[in-house]
């Protein structure tokens, strides 16, 4: 069920980015009076699974056809439809150069309701239309959350049981307990920024509290690399008393009985108050039984529990609320405030994303090992349907949407743009070879690359 969750998530986005995308292109041409063959969400190859067309004065539905040309489709009229292949989605408009690789179309004369007729600047307002939709869309997604549900974060200074680390943050020098202060002497506010600042800014130390005394933990040159490989995003986590939230199907916890709210205080008579001191406590008792002390109310109880051979008791943490243990700040915003707050957080978004990009490419960190494909983008929507998660992370994927279709590479909407750019300076237009053969090297690229992504995923579930 949660697998199911996750993809209906990842297609519904992505299907309202296709689709708002494709819009970009479509609304622009048929304002110049450019003829839109086609408009379709996912690839249509070989067949559709719907599509509607224009036929004798009617629109007609089609299921599971597939591609034909000539008496069925009425001329003048866009053909709608939904293909078979999740990978995108497009526009095929008349007279140009695209992923339909329509040569036949080219070798007559231009018409004057195609693309390539059209003066230059017209064209390039068709081919920014996507991208300018993209980014418009991310803005009025974070307004409208902003007044909806206002921006709620956990500052820094009130993470006062300092961290847990796993073992890569203890390779960093970080310790359980540690209170962090700064990373490279700089306050970061919202305590779930820390890992970004780490990463994106390259951060050099960080300056934390420890058994009383501030102490400089210095980044050592290849910590970067192997945060960005690291399977989880939460190297370091708030840490808090363990109380219990949940219990797993089959919990050993549970048939000793423990209930919930129940807090655990110690393992075989060591006395303990954070979860990741359960944790290292608990790993000496693996398919043993121990006694376990928790702390009910006011009264003290010792459970003999089962522990399992993993280590594990059957307690399921992800339901903690930490807004029992820890102060929340909270902005609210009318619709007024929201507007340019909103535009400001898409400003940052595209800022981060663009320090993401850069590490891709750089060999220092390897990122470029790392990169995912779909089955990477579904796991970052949460397990249980979250409206709020759902619409921050369509803004976010808005955003690489737009960034990832402005670069200059045949193929993608910044190649044509590119080439516009050309014309438009040097008054010379691309011959259609040269840009036949330009959007085949951009298109054997951008399938590398798919490939690259999907194919780490591939790999990556395989560890």
């Amino acid at each position: 069920m949660e697998i199911l969750i996750k993809a209906a998530q990842l297609i519904l986005s992505l299907s309202i980015l296709v689709i708002l995308h494709e819009c970009g292109h479509f609304i622009p041409a048929k304002l110049f009076k450019t003829k839109v063959e086609k408009f379709f969400l996912f690839f249509d190859a070989w067949f559709s699974i719907v599509k509607f067309r224009h036929h004798n004065g009617k629109w007609r539905v089609f299921f599971f056809a597939k591609n034909k040309t000539g008496s069925e489709f009425e001329s003048g009229k866009t053909e709608f439809g939904v293909g078979w292949l999740p990978l995108g989605g497009y526009v095929k408009i008349s007279g140009m150069i695209d992923e339909s690789m329509d040569k036949e179309q080219m070798k007559l004369p231009a018409q004057p309701w195609e693309f390539r007729a059209k003066p230059a600047w017209q064209r390039l307002i068709i081919m920014l239309g996507g991208v300018t939709v993209n980014v418009i869309l991310a803005i009025v997604i974070y307004i409208v959350m902003l007044t909806v549900w206002g921006e709620e974060y956990l500052p820094t200074k009130n993470v006062t049981y300092g961290i847990s680390c796993d073992s890569l943050a203890m390779e960093m020098g970080l310790k359980n307990g540690d209170k962090i202060l700064t990373v490279d002497n700089k306050e970061v506010e919202d305590f779930q920024k820390i890992p970004a600042e780490i990463i994106l800014e390259d951060a050099k130390t960080i300056q934390v509290l420890r058994d009383g005394k501030q102490k400089n933990i210095y980044i050592a040159d290849d910590i970067v690399s192997k945060l960005i490989r690291h399977k989880s995003p939460d190297f370091i986590f708030v840490r808090f008393p363990f109380e219990i939230m949940e219990f797993a199907e089959t919990s050993p916890a549970k048939d000793a009985g423990m209930k919930i709210n129940d807090r655990i205080i110690g393992v075989a008579g060591k006395w303990l108050n954070y979860y990741d001191e359960f944790k290292t406590a608990i790993i000496d008792y693996k398919g043993k039984k121990v006694n376990i002390a928790v702390q009910r109310g006011k009264d003290t109880l010792q459970l003999p529990v089962n522990v399992s051979s993993e280590g594990l008791i059957g307690i399921v943490q992800k339901g903690s609320d930490l807004t029992k243990y820890f102060t929340f700040n909270k902005h609210e915003y009318t619709i007024w405030q929201a507007v340019p707050a909103g535009a400001v957080k898409a400003y940052k978004a595209f800022g981060n994303y663009l320090k993401q990009l850069k590490l891709l490419f750089s060999p220092k960190t390897k990122a470029y090992e790392s990169i995912g494909g779909f089955i990477s983008i579904g796991k970052i929507f949460p397990a249980e349907w979250d409206w709020m998660a759902f619409w921050n992370l369509t803004a976010f994927l808005s955003i690489i949407l737009a960034i990832m279709n402005v670069l200059p590479i045949p193929a993608l909407d910044g190649g044509h743009v590119l080439f516009l750019l050309y014309e438009i300076i040097t008054r010379r237009k691309p011959s259609e070879k040269f840009m036949e053969y330009a959007q085949y090297v951009g298109m054997i690229f951008l399938l590398g690359l798919l490939l690259l992504a999907n194919g780490n995923d591939v790999v990556k579930l395989f560890k």
